[in-house]
């Protein structure tokens, strides 16, 4: 057996993208959306604060892991993961630091904008977190570039629903509708 805190501190600087990218596939669940969204302010946060790895909250630290259980997870993982390192490489190193406070701003807003109740808003930030994980795991600048962009996407995404539902409710306003009809 095997803590998920040693797991996660044997993986260092990346360990960042391992939990986001974890994170990013199980907001894709319907209804974990919320807890998810949530759960991505933790390590968003360490790394506004410019952590270096990412640390786990105790109760989830000390769940112990069977290693064949982690080993199967690896099999299972390691070929998709193989087809992946095609597009994403490390890339433009120099990036990482400097950008892991905006970074972490960033998941920390695109975590609150995956716990939106609209159904199906929390795909594109969803995928915009995996981006961020991916390229936080293997250390690729283009990649990271690439997914600072689909997060800025989705962003705009969210705000420009945010203001439609802002619009449509006060267009729907019988109270200021009256207002406005007695001017």
């Amino acid at each position: 057996m095997v803590s998920v805190g040693w797991l996660i501190e044997q993986l260092g600087p990346r360990s960042f993208g391992l939990i986001l990218f974890i994170m990013a596939v199980i907001a894709f669940v319907p209804g974990a959306s919320f807890i998810v969204g949530v759960l991505i302010a933790w390590p968003a946060i360490q790394m506004i604060l410019g952590h270096d790895v990412a640390v786990l909250p105790r109760v989830i630290a000390r769940r112990q892991i069977a290693v064949d259980r982690l080993n199967r997870a690896i099999a299972f993982v390691a070929p998709k993961l193989r087809w992946v390192e095609r597009f994403v490489r490390p890339r433009w190193p120099t990036p990482f630091q400097t950008t892991k406070r905006l970074t972490g701003l960033i998941m920390l807003l695109l975590g609150l904008t995956i716990i939106s109740p609209v159904p199906f808003s929390q795909y594109l930030p969803a995928i915009a977190v995996m981006l961020l994980a991916l390229a936080y795991l293997e250390e690729d600048g283009v990649a990271l570039l690439v997914a600072l962009i689909t997060a800025l996407v989705s962003l705009a995404v969210t705000a420009a629903t945010v203001w439609g539902v802002v619009e449509t409710a006060d267009w729907l306003d019988p109270v200021r509708q009256h207002i406005q009809g007695q001017e």
